[in-house]
């Protein structure tokens, strides 16, 4: 059970939501029934060790509720206290989105990363608006507000979710606590009228490592999140700390270090993303194994990653000097730790 209450919920993530949070995808069992909880125990174990603060519950792979809440109780076994857990309301319905996050607040998660099903359609901001408010009154945790273009809202305005829709949403929901500030991606003029309009009440979140750093010299960003970051291993946690710290040209120096892997990743990412707005996330997972987390199949519809694709990655993370497995691809799907 979280330690703040609906309407102390923002100052809570003002005091907590620090830092920089990952991404943790679920591993299976090799036949894919069950969730593998060796598998995601080392998972959130190795986050910890690379620094992170926080992780993402990512529950976009064909998890039933219970099984969401299984894997966020695994995570939470895990960490303690020693990593904040996200639940991703990305479930189909907003019906099953509440019962999955009644679910996971049980389990142990401390925030909500609010996301929008794909057949949720709306053609006015009150539908928008609608939708939000009924999930976040449904439940006690912090809800992080997430507008970015996946979800197809520039039909409404050219911002996706615009300064006045936010606005009323901070003004009427006690627990929208923070904004992962993703309007126009991939410009970062959605974090920047975020910031702008919002600092001094909640959580502006730049989840974009490449623009988070450099805009880090012009503004006060406390958190980072949630970002599929962890492949890069120490590197942003220590990057943000730095920054944080009165240390931004050695952040700055380290940015441009690990830049052939982060080209890397957007070569791969552009291959796709432009066209169907879906994240690959065996993509993700084969970054994730590449820096030593477990890796492993996938449940279907998941994408699959092109031998190309490995191998571009492989290479941006070897040019850029980070840490990167010697074992063969053929290794990915089995897993580090296969059940």
């Amino acid at each position: 059970m979280v330690s703040y209450t609906k309407n102390s919920a923002r100052d809570w993530a003002k005091e907590n939501l620090r830092g920089v949070s990952g991404v943790t995808i679920p591993s299976f069992t090799r036949d894919l029934t069950k969730l593998n909880a060796k598998g995601i125990a080392h998972d959130i174990e190795h986050m910890i060790g690379l620094g992170y603060d926080y992780t993402l519950v990512m529950s976009e792979l064909n998890l039933t509720p219970e099984e969401n809440a299984e894997f966020t109780a695994v995570a939470r076994e895990t960490a303690g206290d020693r990593l904040g857990l996200f639940f991703h309301a990305s479930f189909g319905t907003l019906e099953e989105n509440i019962r999955a996050v009644k679910l996971a607040e049980q389990a142990g998660a401390d925030l909500v990363l609010l996301s929008y099903p794909p057949q949720f359609w709306p053609t006015t901001e009150r539908e928008i608006y609608n939708y939000t408010k009924t999930f976040c009154d449904a439940t006690n945790l912090g809800v992080m507000l997430f507008p970015i273009p996946t979800w197809g809202f520039e039909r409404i305005h050219p911002a996706g979710m615009s300064v006045d829709l936010i606005r009323r949403m901070i003004d009427t929901i006690p627990n929208v606590v923070a904004i992962k500030a993703e309007q126009g991606y991939p410009l970062p003029g959605g974090v920047v009228e975020m910031y702008h309009h919002f600092a001094d009440e909640v959580v502006i979140s730049c989840p974009i490592e490449s623009h988070a750093i450099p805009l880090m010299d012009l503004m006060d960003i406390q958190f980072s999140g949630t970002s599929n970051t962890q492949w890069m291993s120490t590197y942003y946690p220590e990057a943000f700390a730095k920054a944080r710290g009165d240390r931004w040209t050695e952040a700055m120096d380290d940015y441009w270090r690990i830049n052939p892997a982060r080209q890397a990743n957007d070569s791969v990412a552009s291959s796709y993303m432009a066209s169907i707005g879906v994240i690959n996330r065996t993509v993700w997972k084969y970054q994730d194994w590449l820096a030593g987390f477990n890796g492993g199949p996938l449940r279907a519809p998941a994408m699959r990653v092109p031998d190309k694709h490995m191998r571009t990655l492989r290479a941006g993370l070897t040019a850029a000097g980070l840490p990167v497995t010697e074992d063969p691809d053929s290794e990915f799907m089995h897993g580090r730790y296969p059940a």
